[in-house]
């Protein structure tokens, strides 16, 4: 059996691009407080190895976790609480470049593989009426950063540097190879003949 250890409707999204389906979805339930001076690429890595953790699971299922992240600098931009909390965020990265980390971790039995892929993205920089326009969305809801490229955000972000779909939340041909690593048997869908 096939696990998605994530609540994230993008996510079940993305894996149907390569063709998998997951028989069970399961979203952990972990404290996903950084720790005292954690810097953003190994706390991913971590939250997504104790999601990973978390999910229970039988010995023969694969399981798949992954986290996001958006990082300006050292600091790490989580899920905003409030729409203040996404204005914030937006306007602290309002027309400079940032960092975005997806990590991802495949477990089947008791061993683990993962990776994490981050990208560089710039956002332009943001008139009132562009961040409020946005804001009143609602998009930046239950988003890292406050926003989601794959939605109304990414008329914001004009320059990326690295994987899209690892931007929107799993890095797709890193996850195809963890998956397949660890014995998911799968086949990426095939073009349209030409």
């Amino acid at each position: 059996m096939f696990i998605l250890g994530s609540g994230s409707p993008r996510r079940k999204e993305l894996l149907a691009q390569i063709g998998v389906a997951p028989d069970a979805v399961r979203a952990p339930d972990i404290d996903e407080t950084p720790n005292a001076n954690e810097l953003p690429r190994p706390y991913c890595a971590r939250m997504a190895y104790e999601k990973l953790c978390a999910v229970p699971a039988g010995p023969d299922d694969i399981v798949l976790s992954a986290d996001t992240v958006v990082a300006l600098g050292r600091r790490i931009m989580g899920k905003p609480r409030t729409i203040d909390e996404a204005r914030s965020f937006l306007q602290a990265m309002s027309g400079r470049r940032h960092k975005v980390i997806t990590a991802i971790a495949v477990r089947r039995g008791d061993k683990i593989w993962q990776k994490d892929v981050q990208s560089t993205v710039r956002m332009k920089a943001l008139s009132n009426a562009e961040l409020e326009g946005y804001l009143a969305t609602g998009d930046w809801q239950g988003k890292a950063g406050g926003y989601g490229i794959q939605g109304p955000a990414g008329a914001l972000i004009p320059w990326i540097n690295g994987s899209f779909t690892a931007i929107v939340g799993l890095p797709l041909a890193e996850t195809a190879a963890l998956l397949g690593a660890a014995g998911l048997d799968f086949a990426a869908p095939k073009g349209e003949p030409s």
